[in-house]
């Protein structure tokens, strides 16, 4: 039967539908429906203790005075969830992207309730997913509550699932600005650093970016290719520049031609106008963007990503830095080997050389493993690149060396010397 729909001068009474011990999930970023997220953390206490997994953070609406009554987990430390996991309020899961699906909708995270944004009614009457599909499809095909906020503001935005009365429990109508996130500020190394990812893409490759300074300014820096196609987790506004410039036309992709595909869309009212009722742009589930076989046929994938720091023989940590959780594992493997499977593809990890008077190449990473050395990407900063595929771990030192600030290129250069020969010995002890 449909759900109720409350008019947005009232209050929706989430006891009706939450219970104590339920599992909630939401849309992240500027997806986020901010009425219900709001609604929930006003009316916990009535609800009782709820679990709640939350995604990337356009608002801070979940503060470390206002989440008693609320377990949260999330796959990632970004923005003010570091602080929240700083204060122990937060726990993180380390997961593929391509994983959060399977793991919303079965085991032990499965959700029971799930809150989305979504726009008003076309005219056919079906409501669009607006700016995030991604892990939210999967979540409404199997939880037991399905609470949508109806945004006359958010735009109408096309994919290939919309929704209807008779598939919800309960709406709320709502006239706000939806979440926007600002391009993030790139320094002039970052600048330098996306240069020489951009020497690497060619006219007709299709990219896929993540978030952050360096990924956008590597878009910025490819304002003079033809034919650019899109097919990201995420569709930002150093994106829609290259669509706006006629750069990013998809006429060479492999599926989804002429189609800009991505899980969800971050940025400005100025994107938001952009992607409303725009036919070359789809928001699409996590179980396709991220799918390893559709990822594998895509021309030419570019996979463009950032990290904390990578070690000499081509490890990456884009999760911890200075102890403190502030990234993801995301879906930099998921892109990463699609990308490596692509024909033609470009497995890329761009960093800065050394950030605070740091080196950001280091001999041993200071955080988790995020990208094992088993899948070597080219790795990229101001001072060059480097396509560790194929390499043997000395000729791995030997580029990354050359990749690293020259301030520090010394004593990395002798911390590695102790652990190719344990590696060697390592290698002789191995039973056959």
């Amino acid at each position: 039967m449909p759900g109720s729909v409350i008019g947005a001068e009232q209050s929706l009474d989430l006891t009706r539908f939450v219970r104590p011990g339920d599992s909630i999930v939401w849309g992240q970023a500027c997806g986020e429906p901010q009425t219900l997220t709001e609604l929930l953390v006003a009316q916990r206490h009535q609800i009782g203790p709820v679990r709640c997994f939350v995604g990337i953070p356009a608002r801070s609406i979940l503060q470390p005075e206002s989440v008693d009554g609320l377990s949260l987990s999330s796959y990632c430390g970004t923005g003010s969830n570091a602080a929240l996991h700083q204060a122990g309020l937060l726990e993180i899961a380390p997961v593929h992207y391509s994983r959060i699906p399977d793991l919303l909708t079965s085991g032990p995270a499965r959700a029971d309730v799930v809150f989305v944004q979504v726009s008003a009614a076309d005219e056919t009457g079906r409501h669009s997913m607006s700016l995030t599909d991604d892990y939210l499809s999967a979540v409404i095909d199997s939880a037991a509550v399905v609470i949508v906020e109806i945004n006359d503001r958010a735009p109408v935005v096309a994919g290939a699932r919309t929704l209807g009365p008779g598939e919800w429990t309960a709406a709320v109508r709502s006239s706000r600005e939806p979440a926007q996130m600002e391009s993030a500020h790139a320094s002039d190394v970052v600048h330098a650093v996306a240069r020489n990812v951009a020497s690497l893409i060619e006219d007709g490759a299709t990219l896929q970016f993540g978030i952050g300074a360096v990924p956008e300014a590597v878009l910025r820096e490819l304002h003079g290719r033809r034919d650019l196609g899109i097919h990201s987790g995420v569709l930002n506004e150093a994106a829609m520049e290259l669509m706006e410039m006629g750069v990013a036309t998809g006429a060479h992709k492999s599926l989804d031609r002429g189609i800009a595909v991505a899980g969800f869309v971050t940025g400005t009212r100025r994107l938001f106008d952009f992607v409303d009722r725009n036919p070359a742009v789809n928001v699409r589930s996590t179980t396709y963007t991220h799918d390893s076989v559709t990822l594998a046929a895509q021309n030419a994938l570019a996979a463009i990503n950032s990290a904390i720091e990578v070690d000499l023989f081509g490890a990456v940590n884009a999760e911890v830095a200075a102890g403190k959780y502030v990234g993801a594992v995301g879906g930099a493997m998921d892109f990463l080997r699609g990308a490596a499977a692509s024909r033609g593809g470009l497995p890329i990890v761009a960093l800065p050389s050394a950030a605070r008077g740091r080196s950001r190449i280091v001999a041993a990473l200071g955080g988790p493993v995020s990208t094992p050395r088993a899948d070597a990407a080219i790795i990229v900063t101001e001072n060059g690149i480097a396509d560790l595929r194929g390499l043997s771990l000395e000729r791995r030192v030997e580029e990354m060396l050359r990749l690293a600030d020259p301030v520090h290129r010394g004593e990395l250069a002798a911390a590695a010397e102790p652990i190719l020969r344990g590696e060697h010995q390592s290698t002789r002890g191995t039973v056959r």
